[in-house]
């Protein structure tokens, strides 16, 4: 069995980053509204600055969303050194069952290397058109998409290529992409929390769906800058992380921002600064500094992620010495102490004050009931206890309950999109009648938050979510009398 290994720490002696360039990083981040759930900053391949937002821990896994797909691109690479495919192996020749009998002049010239590049020639993300089209044949779908450009000329980002690269590994290697990787890649770097959605084919989806936890992002960026070497063994051939790493295409930013301009490789992104990285929605990033000898690993929650790479780049990047190596400045050793204790208590939002209320005993399993709409919510239920409050919900005939902790968080388990997940919440009282709720999916970004507003019989429910940034709901709920519990 794999034993999880950690990375080497760094001491306040080595002085690998000046403690208020960390500091003012997280002032920006702060400052600009910007929801960090993770922070890893590497330096010589040691650990120089790390911190986790509670109720977010090192434990946790955390889902990668885009970022996945740069360990796609890094399986393609193992497999193409074990002489199991090549760049310039045609796409339809692996699954000459699925694909079009008479397959037009663009989808017969797409080659793997297209695939990396997110230039296969299609107008727009085929993975939509594919699900919609073969739901429960992803792989299909994709080979029947219209393919409007000849490979190789236009970019589109697409998670149908990525997906389409771990369905050829799985392909080839007769295993899913996750179990390939397991002996290659994961056990040597001591990572064993590594978890792949799979599509209904059982094919790891490719360009989403891995979970890890912050230190092996950061593990997978320091085998990067290695050039895919650890403690003296290969394990990705270092021709193949240059190409991957390096330009392939231009791209476009989609409008998200400048960074998203700077060129794509083999499922990795080019950034200012001589730097790239590997990105997932809502800003999850595994970003490698090679000039500065650095890496820099962020699970977060946020839609304005280059607000957070310009963060990056104004005060880690500055404090690291800039484009180019240099000594950097003595600090005082208090500094680097509060420092510590800054990233040692950081919360993804500050508890309420007050956490009773006089009207508790009132309200003590006191039931809602909503008008049926299609959130399915038919009723909730407050049970008030010395320490938490546990908020029975109904619905769609299935009843779900969360415990909240007064200013504290409380871990429990909950129904979160149609699945049991791992949360954490707590509560307070902004006022006598108006309880605050939040809610965190803790292997996720999405953080749920809730007010309760009692009038008499009703009760008036306010809620929305971190990202993606929508506008919140409401509906009013009314007592149910001599309701029996």
């Amino acid at each position: 069995m794999t034993s999880v290994t950690l990375l080497p720490r760094g001491g306040k002696e080595e002085r690998l980053i000046p403690p208020q360039a960390v500091d003012a990083f997280l002032d920006a981040l702060s400052e600009q509204g910007l929801e960090l759930h993770s922070f890893m900053l590497l330096r010589h391949g040691k650990v120089a600055a790390e911190g986790w937002w509670a109720p977010y821990s090192a434990d946790y896994p955390h889902t990668l969303f885009s970022l996945s797909k740069s360990f796609t691109s890094t399986a393609v690479g193992i497999a193409a050194a074990e002489g199991l495919l090549d760049v310039h192996d045609k796409v339809a020749s692996f699954f000459p069952e699925e694909a079009p009998e008479r397959p037009t002049d663009y989808l017969a010239a797409m080659e793997v290397r297209h695939l990396l590049t997110m230039s296969t020639g299609h107008a727009k993300c085929a993975m939509e058109w594919a699900r919609r089209h073969e739901p429960k044949h992803w792989v299909k779908g994709f080979l029947h998409a219209p393919v409007d450009y000849e490979p190789g000329t236009h970019f589109v980002y697409n998670n149908g290529a990525s997906y389409m690269l771990s369905a050829i590994v799985q392909k080839v290697t007769g295993e899913s992409m996750l179990d390939y990787l397991r002996p290659r890649l994961f056990e040597p770097l001591g990572i064993v929390e590594a978890a792949w959605e799979t599509c209904p084919r059982g094919i790891s989806k490719g360009g989403w769906g891995l979970s890890l936890i912050s230190e092996s992002i950061a593990k997978f960026g320091e085998l990067l800058l290695r050039k895919g070497n650890w403690n003296g063994r290969q394990l990705v051939p270092e021709a193949w992380v240059e190409a991957a790493t390096s330009k392939m295409m231009m791209a476009n930013d989609g409008g998200i921002g400048i960074d998203w301009t700077q060129g794509y490789g083999y499922q990795f992104w080019q950034c200012r600064h001589g730097a790239f990285r590997g990105d997932g929605m809502f800003g999850q990033f595994c970003i490698v500094l090679p000039q500065q000898d650095a890496v820099i690993a962020m699970t977060a929650a946020t839609s304005r992620m280059q607000a957070v790479l310009n963060a990056v780049w104004e005060h880690l990047l500055t404090g690291l010495g800039g484009e180019g190596e240099r000594e950097l400045p003595s600090v005082k050793e208090e500094s680097y102490d509060m420092l510590l204790k800054r990233l040692g208590s950081q919360n993804v939002q500050p508890f309420y004050p007050v956490t009773d209320s006089v009207r508790e005993s009132a309200l003590n399993n006191k039931r809602y009931t909503f008008a049926s709409d299609d959130d399915g919510i038919q009723s909730i239920q407050f049970q008030f206890e010395r320490n938490e409050i546990r908020i029975e919900v109904q619905m769609s005939k299935k009843k779900h309950a969360i415990r909240c902790g007064k200013g504290e968080w409380v871990y429990s388990e909950a129904v979160f999109e149609g699945k049991l997940q791992p949360v954490a919440a707590s509560c307070g009282w902004e006022a006598p009648d108006l309880l605050s709720v939040n809610v965190c999916v803790v292997e996720t970004p999405f953080r749920l938050t809730a007010t309760f507003r009692f009038e008499e019989d009703l009760v008036r429910m306010d809620w929305g979510r971190n990202v993606p940034e929508r506008p919140r709901e409401h509906k009013t709920g009314r007592i149910v009398p001599n309701d029996p519990g």
